[in-house]
């Protein structure tokens, strides 16, 4: 028991001591402080954002279900392409026809196939313009893959989708610009000059890949080729299985299917490469971590060297500490202490500097993380973890670079200190 107390009067007397030095050479351990808080702030403030995007990326695949994947003209690449169907062979790859779409939603496998077409154009209601607004185009299947919540109003029908009815569904963001607190149903919009009724309103899943809550308009996929122009050619689809209690199974039964019919329908030989690219969640998780774990890689190296810059002001802040202190080491010594004593006295005073420095770096960490969940899409939160991460490398980051002064403390001869003047 005497050994466990001696062990934290030890500990409360480096952190003491640790305290009057930030006192006394305010400047010089102010430096070493804001080198250890860069650096956990970076940490922090990293890891928040990052553990944002994760969240937002399940919610975005959550929308539309685990098993839905998608049907594309272009592949998702990283490859060299300079713009030329030589180096980009899928260039050539051929648009989506609206026969191989009807094939597909024949397929036993197959639930719902919905079309998706992606456009922009100026919104106006009387006196209120919105420009470059996103405009998406949609198949009727689009409230059974995507299931939206559509209140107040309703989603097109498949007889509106089919004839290209003028008709939109706004997100509640365009809704509240445009008309404030008047009720948006009934009232006609013009995308483009073209007049387009008001039958709904929703919620957007709005998230970080798909650039956070917006105006937005989604309408009849045929409504957006025939009246405001856009380009047929670019329509993707994102295909539901139908599920019979094996979800993975069902997913890779209708990804055969539509595999083995759209090569069929484009004559496709067996050794030639697909003209078409099938891209699942799994594909898309992948991209991802590709893209951010870079990034994060990056950021984290950033925070790497502020710690650095931080533990080289512990060496040189312990090292003066330690000449400025030889004598009452000496004394220490001569009554009784051991090498041991003094390089635990050393190593916690170093910890505990570093330690101001990370709870420093974490509270504005969480600062930081207040003004991304404010100013961007991203939904940044700390996890515990993170917190537990940026603590804890700041002590060790004192207790690294504080064992060669505090090794160099613990091996002065009492006799020779007691000397020094």
């Amino acid at each position: 028991m005497t050994r466990y107390t001696t062990r934290l009067s030890a500990v409360t007397e480096g952190v003491r001591i640790a305290i009057d030095a930030v006192r006394a050479n305010k400047v010089r351990a102010g430096l070493t402080i804001l080198g250890i808080a860069v650096g956990v702030f970076v940490v922090v403030a990293i890891a928040a954002a990052v553990h944002g995007i994760n969240e937002s990326v399940a919610k975005d695949f959550a929308s539309t279900g685990p098993t839905t994947f998608f049907v594309s003209r272009y592949p998702i690449s990283f490859e060299n392409c300079d713009g030329s169907e030589n180096t980009c062979k899928w260039l050539r790859n051929p648009p989506i026809r609206s026969g191989e779409i009807e094939a597909l939603r024949r397929l036993p496998t197959v639930d719902a196939v919905g079309e998706r077409l992606d456009w922009g154009a100026k919104v106006r209601y009387r006196g209120t313009e919105l420009s470059a607004t996103s405009v998406e185009g949609y198949s009727a299947e689009w409230t059974a893959i995507s299931a939206p919540e559509v209140y107040p109003g309703r989603a097109f029908t498949q007889a509106e989708a089919r004839t290209g009815a003028r008709v939109a569904v706004i997100t509640t963001l365009m809704a509240e610009r445009l008309f404030g607190d008047a009720d948006p149903i009934g009232k006609t919009v013009t995308l483009n000059d073209v007049p387009f009724d008001v039958i709904g309103v929703f919620k957007d899943n709005s998230s970080f890949l798909s650039g956070g809550e917006r105006p937005k308009a989604v309408v009849p996929v045929t409504a957006l080729v025939r009246h405001i122009g856009a380009r047929e050619s670019n329509i993707g689809l994102a295909v539901k299985p139908r599920d019979n209690r094996a979800p993975a199974l069902a997913r890779d039964l209708a990804i055969d299917d539509v595999t083995a019919t759209l090569r069929g329908l484009r004559g496709a030989r067996p050794a030639e490469a697909s003209s078409f690219a099938i891209i699942t969640q799994d594909k898309l998780f992948e991209t991802y971590d590709k893209i951010f774990g870079m990034f994060f890689l990056v950021m984290i190296a950033l925070s790497g060297v502020g710690l650095i810059v931080g533990g080289v002001g512990v060496v040189a802040i312990m090292m003066i500490s330690v000449t400025e202190r030889t004598r009452e080491i000496g004394v220490r010594k001569a009554l009784g202490a051991t090498r041991a004593t003094i390089l635990w006295q050393f190593l916690v005073e170093a910890a505990t500097l570093t330690g101001i420095g990370g709870m420093i770096g974490l509270f504005v960490g969480w600062i930081g993380t207040l003004a991304i969940r404010t100013f961007t899409p991203i939904e940044a939160s700390i996890p515990p973890l993170a917190v537990v991460a940026a603590l804890g490398a700041s002590a060790i980051t004192g207790i690294l670079f504080g064992i060669l002064p505090a090794s160099r403390a613990a091996k002065l001869d009492p006799v020779e200190a007691l000397r020094y003047e």
